[in-house]
């Protein structure tokens, strides 16, 4: 009995009635085909089973058309949204994407790199905020692999950042907090080693400072952004001699921790206090009082992220080091306009 004959991109290329160029193109470059004879080509290679060498292509153009995600905790809330736009935008150019949790651990995110090394990889997407452990930037004959901070700047860096307005975002949200009445407004969140942290702490000062409020150093507090940490934050405020009768957190998970210390305390919200927090994730609108906040564009920071790095594999140099994308303001239920003393 003679061996079954392998499907041949002829034989693609005769079902799908298109020429053998364009079975190529609809395979190794998707985003250059029609949708339509893009699905006619993947109907063919599933009726046809024609495989494509894709090891002997890679070995050929040293490129694995594969992206390396880095990110500390594929738990955070922000991450998946950005993951489906990161997907979506690889997908629609032909590529994947590898995802490493590096759990904020040195020797795990020096691991990685053996993807880059290997050509298992071609670039890097970078959640963690710094550069991984063993590159470094700005130095004389470095040769760093094309790289993209999202969400967390790397500072002191030439890496290019893709993520929200973080100081007009904290700025719009302590405007809203002004305008129904507060003056005396607790920031909690101060994090001199984030970026992220650091940027929305300056768009909170300068509001206040906009509206002839000084900023009191008593209604700064520091938290990790976790909902301990909020939590921990709130109760430490109420060893002070003066409250303040609202606060600004620096992101959702460190709000839903002052509200349940307030709430543990009796306190009537929003009556008695108004929470507002950043990013707007999933629970944001569930907790109670349901949680006033500012809505990252997380899908499309995550398309626009990977729409420039591979910009930068395809050889183009960044147009800009940063993108910055805006915020929108929530309006829920837990912000209300200030009581008369």
């Amino acid at each position: 009995m003679s061996a079954v004959k392998p499907a041949t991109i002829e034989d693609v290329a005769l079902i799908a009635g298109v020429s053998i160029a364009t079975v190529s193109r609809a395979l190794n470059e998707p985003g250059k085909v029609a949708d339509s004879t893009r699905r006619k080509v993947i109907e063919a290679v599933a009726q046809t089973g024609y495989t494509t060498n894709a090891m002997a292509r890679n070995l050929r153009t040293r490129r694995s058309h594969m992206i390396l995600i880095l990110a500390p905790d594929v738990g955070d809330p922000n991450f998946s949204n950005i993951l489906v736009g990161l997907e979506t935008e690889a997908s629609k150019r032909g590529y994947g994407v590898l995802i490493g949790n590096t759990q904020n651990d040195p020797v795990r995110e020096t691991d990685y790199l053996r993807f880059i090394a290997s050509n298992q990889a071609d670039g890097i997407i970078l959640f963690t905020g710094h550069l991984p452990f063993g590159l470094i930037d700005n130095q004389p004959g470095a040769r760093l692999p094309p790289m993209v901070a999202i969400n967390e700047p790397i500072p002191n860096s030439s890496i290019p950042f893709v993520g929200v307005d973080n100081i007009e975002g904290a700025r719009v949200a302590t405007d809203h907090l002004i305008s129904q009445g507060h003056r005396e407004i607790a920031f909690i969140g101060q994090s001199p080693g984030r970026a992220v942290a650091q940027l929305r702490e300056r768009g909170f000062r300068t509001a206040l400072t906009a509206a002839g409020i000084s900023a009191q150093t008593s209604f700064i507090l520091e938290a990790d952004g976790t909902t301990e940490s909020g939590r921990a934050a709130a109760e430490r405020m109420f060893v002070r001699d003066r409250l303040p009768t609202a606060f600004f957190c620096v992101n959702d998970a460190t709000a839903l921790g002052v509200l349940i210390a307030l709430t543990a305390r009796g306190y009537d919200l929003p009556q008695d206090f108004s929470v507002m927090g950043f990013d707007d994730i999933s629970f944001a609108s569930f907790v109670t009082p349901s949680l006033t906040t500012m809505k990252q564009p997380r899908l499309k920071i995550g398309e626009a992220s990977m729409d420039l790095l591979l910009e930068m594999l395809e050889g183009e140099r960044p147009t800009s080091r940063e993108i910055l994308l805006r915020s929108e303001l929530i309006l829920r239920n837990s912000v209300s306009l200030r009581r008369p003393a």
